[in-house]
């Protein structure tokens, strides 16, 4: 199943520091606000979202409907029918969609070793 764009989100400790590394590694701002503590960085079709004082640690994160570019894709699954699917294939999701909604969604679910894991559909 296709959930979308894949990015890393990054917990980190200094923003600035870890957009200067980036930066260094090729990664340019792609979306964000360091005044609020987020940025997305970009190199090709890589995405690492860099967020301070947000969350504890690192998420994997799928944006459904959407590519690396933030671009709609039509014919992708929406956040719910991927809800469904993994439902189905008995994975314990930790947060659920409200299946009766339609839009702008998000699902969270841990993988076996505790890391997390954000399906968050902004369309």
């Amino acid at each position: 199943m296709d959930m979308g764009a894949f990015s890393i989100s990054l917990a980190v400790k200094d923003i600035h520091a870890s957009r200067d590394f980036y930066e260094k590694l090729g990664f340019t701002q792609f979306g964000g606000n360091i005044d609020q503590n987020y940025l997305i960085m970009k190199s090709g079709d890589q995405l690492i979202g860099l967020f301070q004082g947000m969350f504890e640690k690192n998420i994997l994160t799928f944006n459904p409907k959407w590519d690396s570019n933030a671009q709609t894709v039509e014919g992708l699954p929406d956040v719910r029918d991927i809800q469904r699917d993994l439902k189905a294939k008995g994975i314990a999701l930790i947060e659920e969609a409200d299946e009766s909604s339609s839009g702008p969604a998000f699902i969270t679910l841990e993988d076996p070793d505790g890391n997390p894991i954000l399906i968050d559909q902004h369309i």
